[in-house]
């Protein structure tokens, strides 16, 4: 089993490793969305790791990005598959993230749930590179060894990858303020049953995305535009309000909610805000997706 960051280091691999780890895992988590792949991906890049000679590594942080990388696009491709029978939309491994996160302003709408939305609609190759490139600054040599193309390959690659997603993304830095009106909005009309101020701040092209993974109940397809996502939540706030209890948490880097039911998590919301006005709304309730927001996960670029 791969070493924990807070584990004793016993050897130079070990200590190579535990040194890195959370930024390993931050790339793993943005190429693949998910937390539990990452932890896999860690697991692999150890073991493929241990059997390094460390004399004839140049540099030990670039192999390691270099060996998770290739894990991550491996698993990547078999996720592809899985995921066009996944039951519903699909969502994002929501993470409760520590402070720090919130703080890089960069790091925090890279892992947002809307741009890992907008990463999902990247082939995995052109995801790898615009992960290694915007997020984590790699030079386009070091990427290329990562994915195993040329330079210039690369910087063709990049290029479509940035060009795509400015088209997707949201239209500019969302401020934490902002989140934190629109949830505290949700907030309000969970625990009274009042939607008005929740419904004013729909934009007209709002989508909602539920995420039960065939397991919860949930929409199993979007749900777009203001009225027919307020008709939903006029329909289901006033019974959530009633059996659950809500707060406020920092997922992803960002303000979100935490939907509790006989004191288990139930629900997680988040929401992608657009010029003052809640143009995403996204809720996981797959209880597999559902066991890191209990506990704050570090990361690190």
């Amino acid at each position: 089993m791969a070493p924990q960051s807070e584990g004793t280091a016993k050897d130079p691999a070990t200590e190579v490793f535990v040194a890195h780890r959370n930024l390993l895992f931050t790339v793993a988590y943005e190429m693949l969305g998910s937390a539990a792949d990452a932890e896999d991906v860690l697991q692999e890049t150890w073991l493929r790791w241990v059997g390094v000679d460390l004399d004839a590594v140049r540099d030990q942080r670039a192999y390691l990005v270099r060996i998770t990388t290739r894990r991550s696009l491996d698993r990547l491709r078999t996720l592809g598959r899985r995921r066009e029978s996944y039951v519903g939309p699909w969502l994002p491994e929501p993470l409760l993230t520590t402070p720090d996160v919130a703080e890089d302003v960069e790091l925090a709408e890279s892992v947002s749930m809307a741009m890992l939305l907008v990463l999902e609609t990247l082939t995995p190759i052109e995801r790898a590179v615009f992960v290694l490139r915007e997020v984590f600054d790699l030079d386009y040599d070091e990427i290329a060894e990562a994915v195993d193309k040329s330079p210039a390959a690369v910087r063709q690659l990049a290029y479509r990858a940035r060009a795509h997603v400015a088209a997707r993304r949201p239209r500019g830095i969302v401020s934490a303020s902002e989140s934190r009106d629109a949830l505290a909005a949700f907030q309000r009309a969970i625990e009274t049953g009042d939607l008005q101020n929740l419904l004013d701040l729909l934009a007209p092209d709002v989508v909602f995305l539920g995420d039960g993974g065939g397991i919860k109940q949930a929409a199993l397809s979007p749900i777009v535009g203001a009225d027919l996502v307020a008709a939903l939540l006029t329909a289901s706030v006033p019974r959530i309000g009633a059996a659950m209890t809500v707060e406020s948490a920092q997922l992803n880097g960002h303000p979100a909610l935490i939907l509790r039911l006989d004191g288990v998590i139930d629900t997680v919301f988040a929401v992608r805000v657009d010029d003052g006005l809640i143009t995403g709304l996204y809720s996981v309730r797959n209880p597999d997706k559902l066991s890191r927001t209990g506990t704050a996960t570090t990361l690190r670029r």
